[in-house]
């Protein structure tokens, strides 16, 4: 039924593009991709006719899907009907209000997935957010990753435009082998768009955070930016993805940066919540990989905190990392250690490298504390935090690490509308 269901909403969706020929955004990479898919949409669309992917709609089927303009209905053969009808609908009666502008977050789990994608939705746009370590139990080697998301890249349009991150050395050598005209954003010099004089403001008293602001840098042209709603090197680079997409199709940087003003990191990324005893708590439950444990390591020795109070660092395994595991793990540990958080709690089985590598660093395994599962992390946790201390919460996906979450926000009760996989999809929320 699957593969009938894919079939069909291949033909649909190719036919729809084929009528309407909207010009297609397409994003990817090993981690960043739904941040910056989402503040592509929140700026073009301050001015442009755009449409972007539902959720994480970026499979063979979610793909299709935003292409139609409608929500998966799951299970539901008379659901699927609808559907489908909706897209003969489409072809045969012009909609006036079809969008021109389609961003499409494309992922992969295995070989092959980026070529059905980008031959069902051409891209004149591709963005390449970075290459790492997820996914590779699947792919072999880091190379075979890279050869394969790279796909995209090699599909662009060749009046089109490549985006690649520049810190990202393998996201940054797709220029090789792009058949557009490719720039590059990144916090480093030598980006073609850059975020420069970088700096964090955390709330206190009422949970606010006033974000990040910085200066946008486009080819020494600067702008000053705020984004009172971001807290993190991923909605920066999700920024300059935006930024450097919005040059491409004529947005002045003033324009750009007003706009940046109302961009929001979806659940599970970086969002600072409410906590019990009034605390703060900084969930990044949404998935894991080394690069973003790292990442989010840095923010939260970033944090500024009273005197009394304390950094824990709750982190889940990393899943689907292969060889690199151990060794990804262990580099966390000492990244941890070195931005000053005072505890760690671990969960899961390989998180135990988490603990190995601080300890190699040189914290006291007094500040250390390892759980097999995340309820129980959840109720010690619970116990030990005090007004004002700050959790940083992370994982994989498998490891379902909103429960601890949710065990330990001020307000559980709004956890459907605030945290990651909630609601009937995941009946053990």
């Amino acid at each position: 039924m699957k593969k009938i269901i894919m079939f069909k909403l291949k033909i649909l969706s190719k036919l729809i593009l084929r009528k309407y020929r909207p010009e297609i955004i397409a994003i990817s990479g090993s981690m960043g991709k739904t941040s910056a898919k989402e503040a592509i949409f929140s700026v073009l669309s301050s001015r442009l006719s755009v449409r972007t992917s539902i959720k994480n709609y970026n499979n063979e089927i979610g793909v299709p899907l935003t292409v139609i303009g409608v929500a998966s209905p799951g299970s539901s053969l008379l659901g699927w009907f609808e559907v489908f009808l909706k897209a003969a609908k489409l072809l045969i009666i012009t909609d006036k209000e079809y969008p021109k502008y389609l961003v499409l977050e494309m992922g992969i789990d295995r070989p092959g997935d980026m070529d059905y994608l980008t031959r069902l939705a051409p891209p004149s746009v591709g963005v390449m957010t970075a290459v790492s370590y997820s996914h590779i139990d699947f792919f072999g080697t880091l190379q075979n990753i890279k050869k394969e998301k790279q796909v995209l890249i090699e599909r662009v349009s060749r009046k089109g435009l490549s985006v690649l991150n520049y810190d990202n050395e393998d996201a940054r050598s797709m220029a090789e082998v792009s058949p557009a005209r490719s720039v590059t954003y990144g916090l480093q010099d030598g980006a073609d768009v850059i975020a420069q004089d970088i700096n964090y403001h955390f709330g206190r008293g009422e949970y606010d955070i006033a974000g990040v602001s910085f200066k946008l840098n486009h080819e020494g042209s600067l702008v000053p930016v705020t984004m009172p709603n971001i807290l993190g090197e991923a909605g920066l680079y999700a920024a300059l993805a935006a930024a450097s997409v919005a040059i491409h199709y004529g947005f002045n940087l003033m324009a750009i940066a007003q706009a940046l003003r109302t961009v929001r990191m979806p659940a599970g990324r970086m969002q600072l919540l409410p906590g019990i005893k009034h605390t703060f708590i900084i969930d990044d439950t949404y998935n894991s990989s080394p690069e973003a444990c790292l990442s989010a390591a840095r923010v939260l020795g970033e944090v500024k905190l009273d005197a009394n109070a304390s950094k824990y660092a709750v982190l889940g395994d990393m899943l689907e990392i292969g060889a690199y595991s151990i060794e990804g793990h262990r580099k966390l540990g000492q990244e941890i250690f070195k931005q000053g958080v005072d505890y760690i709690i671990s969960v899961g089985e390989r998180s135990r490298d988490i603990d190995r590598g601080a300890i190699e660093a040189g914290m006291s395994a007094d500040f250390i504390f390892h759980f097999d599962d995340t309820e129980t992390a959840g109720r010690f946790i619970q116990e030990r935090l005090r007004e004002g201390d700050v959790a940083l919460i992370k994982g994989s996906q498998g490891m379902r690490m909103e429960k601890i979450v949710k065990e330990l926000m001020a307000e559980p009760e709004r956890a459907e509308e605030l945290l990651v996989r909630q609601g009937s999809d995941w009946p053990d929320a």
